[in-house]
């Protein structure tokens, strides 16, 4: 018996068979091998008897349908790697078969080959246009069947990874661009937090240089020696806690809580920002009770977080400002922490988004302008509490002042790492 694949008269797969459907077809070596499943749908028990064999034999998994609404419904539990689709069936055709698969997000990008008897070439296009990626004509040739299979299974699968990396690469470009804005904030926080008692360092030797004597020396009491030396290293522990934070987690507070009285910290910031309080003639007032437990928190951020507020408080109202700061135990048992000011205060739009990276930055011409600052004092503060495992905001009202509020736990917690989105 002749083999059939290099026949050169095609034989239809509608008309009967010289040989067996069980006997293998003998395939060239160019298609010997296919992998993934494939969807057969036809009405006809010939052709599909012909075609499970064909596809068997070359390694791959079949799936049956002998009508479009069937193919449809199993395609909901099953997506084979392609579709070969009858055009001309009972019920719906291959036409709307094929437009309700494309039409569905599941099954879109499943490879349609249509199997036609048509030879319009009207036909032939409309078929491509429903999104079909190719079609055979019957009578066909077999192998011609399995090397247009073998064609868009390969696309397919280069289509699958070319999207694979794209999306990998649209993870990176995304990766990259929020390292670059941690690190913006990095040195945006940094610059931040040092310029406040950096600026107090120089008003003092500025005021210190104006009292030199004659011969160009200056008395320096051994007070003023010692405070300059305490600034100095909570400035150095400040950088240390800027490089921890950015090493250990690129866009994260890292603290380390130890058990200390709030009155301390409070006392260590207004004394590095006292030079900009007496410039501005800024009075405050300390309400703290004497018998007030100790606390958990990382000294070095806690006084991050009373430096920037009472720093925030005098950059951004006139001078002669009346500052109080206050701390006493809520009912929830976390110690509740103030600082009020007389000041211009914010109607309720500023005060919401107060607390947002770069919210001042945002909001033009609706604060006091006497800062360049672009608001990430704030934004960390909240990032320094929420990572103590407590909460921070503000009450305010326009000519009555403000009062911005923060709480923090008397009860231990473990060093712990926070990092929250750039949109939290």
């Amino acid at each position: 018996m002749r083999d059939r694949l290099s026949n050169s008269t095609p034989q239809p797969l509608d008309q009967p068979l010289d040989q067996p459907l069980d006997q293998p077809f003998e395939i060239s070596n160019l298609c010997h091998c296919l992998e993934g499943s494939v969807l057969v749908v036809d009405d006809n028990p010939t052709n599909l008897s012909v075609l499970v064999n064909l596809l068997k034999d070359v390694g791959m998994r079949v799936l049956v349908a002998t009508d479009g609404e069937s193919a449809i419904e199993q395609t909901k539990y099953v997506k084979p790697d392609l579709i070969l689709l009858d055009v001309m069936m009972p019920g719906i055709d291959g036409f709307e078969t094929c437009q309700r698969l494309k039409a569905n997000p599941g099954t879109v990008k499943i490879p349609i080959i249509f199997m036609t008897a048509l030879s319009e070439t009207v036909d032939k296009v409309r078929g491509l246009s429903l999104g079909a990626v190719d079609y055979v004509t019957k009578p066909f040739e077999h192998e011609e069947v399995l090397v247009r299979i073998r064609t868009h299974l390969t696309i397919a699968k280069q289509c699958q990874t070319i999207e694979a990396q794209n999306l990998d690469l649209q993870t990176e470009i995304s990766d990259r661009k929020r390292a670059e804005e941690c690190l913006t904030i990095f040195l945006h926080a940094v610059s931040h937090d040092l310029r406040n008692p950096v600026t107090g360092l120089i008003m003092v030797l500025d005021n210190l240089a104006k009292t030199a004597n004659s011969e160009g020396n200056i008395l320096l009491p051994k007070t003023i020696v010692e405070r300059m030396r305490q600034s100095g290293e909570r400035q150095l522990a400040l950088i240390n806690s800027l490089l921890e934070s950015h090493v250990n987690d690129i866009h994260g507070i890292i603290i380390h809580p130890q058990p200390v009285a709030i009155s301390e910290i409070i006392q260590a910031a207004i004394a590095d920002i006292q030079p900009l309080l007496d410039k501005e003639e800024t009075e405050i007032d300390c309400q703290i009770p004497s018998d007030l437990p100790l606390v958990f928190a990382d000294t070095t951020h806690i006084y991050r977080v009373f430096e920037n507020l009472i720093a925030n408080a005098i950059k951004h109202n006139p001078p002669n400002l009346k500052l109080t700061i206050s701390a006493q135990l809520n009912p929830e048992n976390m110690l509740l922490c103030t600082v009020a000011d007389n000041g211009i205060g914010m109607n309720n739009e500023q005060s919401e988004r107060l607390f947002d990276l770069y919210a001042q930055g945002k909001m033009p011409n609706t604060l006091n302008r006497r800062s360049l600052s672009l608001g990430l004092g704030l934004y960390i503060c909240r990032q320094i509490v929420q990572a103590h495992g407590g909460a921070i905001g503000v009450t305010s009202q326009i000519s009555a002042g403000s009062k911005f509020w923060f709480t923090l736990p008397i009860k231990r917690i473990e060093g712990r790492r926070f990092a929250p989105s750039l949109n939290s």
